[in-house]
């Protein structure tokens, strides 16, 4: 089992998510847009045990403080095969448009669809779900789907971005939308919800 904290970065309030695996301690950080102190002093309070920085997508809310945190302590950084291209692309992950300062990093482990890897004794998931972007990915454990920016509570990820595409985010929320049973969902902004509310309330979900 993975305890779920939470810590919004960035002036977009990415939800930032610290996962520690609670038979051994061990842990990764998901999504860390930008750097949390709050975030930072709970890891060295717990052992500094990081494993993994998740990226769910490329964007640079997203990804600015990966390859920092990740150095810090000496954990590895995980997204999808899809998503590498972003974290060393300006345009990709909106570093030049916004005129942040950012310097191209890659991934260490490279995640294809469905993939499945441990963080201590618990299973992750990786699942290819395109459409905010085309290398956006969900990680799905213990009935917990960090969503990024594909799913949001009533409505879902924006699709005008570079590489976003309208029909692939309708076969993404389509495909999460039969996944067996239900998730809490983790979004990459905002509230949280379960992926049954969204299958009766998101106004686009409801109609796949």
């Amino acid at each position: 089992m993975i305890k779920v904290q939470i810590y919004p970065v960035t002036m977009l309030q990415t939800n930032c998510c610290y996962l520690v695996d609670e038979a051994t301690g061990k842990a990764a950080v998901s999504d860390p847009g930008e750097r949390s102190g709050s975030l930072e002093a709970q890891i060295d309070k717990d052992g500094g045990k990081l494993e993994y920085v998740l990226l769910t997508h490329g964007h640079y809310d997203h990804i600015c403080y990966a390859k920092q945190l990740a150095d810090k302590y000496g954990a590895k950084i995980v997204t999808g095969r899809h998503n590498d291209v972003f974290l060393s692309d300006t345009y990709l992950n909106g570093t030049r448009a916004h005129g942040l300062p950012f310097t191209p990093f890659g991934a260490d482990i490279l995640l294809e669809d469905g993939e499945v890897f441990n963080l201590g004794e618990t299973e992750i998931t990786y699942l290819y779900t395109p459409g905010h972007t085309s290398g956006c990915g969900v990680f799905l454990f213990d009935e917990v789907m960090l969503a990024g920016d594909l799913l949001f509570c009533e409505s879902y990820g924006r699709t005008d971005l570079p590489s976003g595409d309208d029909d692939m985010m309708l076969r993404s929320l389509k495909r999460v939308k039969e996944l067996d049973g239900d998730y809490t969902v983790v979004p990459g902004h905002g509230p949280l919800t379960t992926l049954s509310h969204e299958r009766r309330f998101n106004p686009l979900m409801r109609r796949l």
